[in-house]
Order: C-alpha cells, then sequence, then structure tokens
C-alpha cells in the first residue's frame, strides 16, 4: 500500500497589526506604494518593504522554532509532543519536529559557553 501523503497546508497571511491608522481607513492604499507615479522610486520602495517583511517573517519563524523546542522540552511537566504542537501552530506533525529541532538549535546558539 502506498504511503499517504498529507496534503500540503497553505500558509495564512498574518494580519499587518502595525499599519499607519489613515491608511487602514482606506483600503485601497498599502504603505502609500499607490501613490509612487515614478516605477524606479516604486520598485525601490517596494523591494525595501518586501525585504522588510521577509526578514520580520524569518525572525517570526525562528521564534515559534524556539517556542515549539520549548514546550517539547522533556523537562517540562507540562511538555508538549510534536503532533500537539502541530495541531496548536496549523503545522504537520513532521513540520513540529523539524521546528523543534530547529528551535534547540537556536537555544543553544543563545546560551553562553560555560
Amino acid at each position: 500500500m502506498p504511503d499517504r501523503q498529507e496534503p500540503p497546508r497553505r500558509l495564512r497571511p498574518a494580519p499587518l497589526l502595525f499599519e499607519p491608522e489613515e491608511l487602514a481607513a482606506e483600503p485601497e492604499r498599502f504603505f502609500q506604494l499607490e501613490s509612487l507615479d515614478d516605477p524606479g522610486e516604486l520598485l525601490r520602495r517596494s523591494t525595501e518593504l518586501a525585504l522588510a517583511f521577509r526578514i520580520a517573517a524569518e525572525r517570526a519563524t525562528d521564534y515559534q522554532a524556539i517556542a515549539a523546542a520549548q514546550l517539547a522540552d522533556p523537562h517540562r511537566f507540562d511538555s508538549l509532543s510534536p503532533a500537539e504542537i502541530a495541531a496548536r501552530a496549523d503545522w504537520t506533525a513532521d513540520y513540529a519536529v523539524r521546528m523543534v529541532e530547529h528551535g534547540r538549535g537556536l537555544l543553544r546558539q543563545r546560551r553562553p559557553i560555560e
């Protein structure tokens, strides 16, 4: 019998909670990019914004991994299994295992060498 793989999960974008209030009132506006007439300036500013979001997403993912590693710590009385972590984060169990491992690596890097 062939192995059944879970269908790929689509990531949902996180809401932008920090967009300025005046822009939130006008749903057609996105960081005032639509108001730029110069394509060179539009490319520069949109690239800068895309890079900032990419870096923010990478940092947030690292924090997810750290949290997963902490939740899976067997020394915790309330430690969670990878399946439980996956259910909380809307991940597959396999991805949760990888995130726990990644988080443990990040935590090791944070600790001072004794």
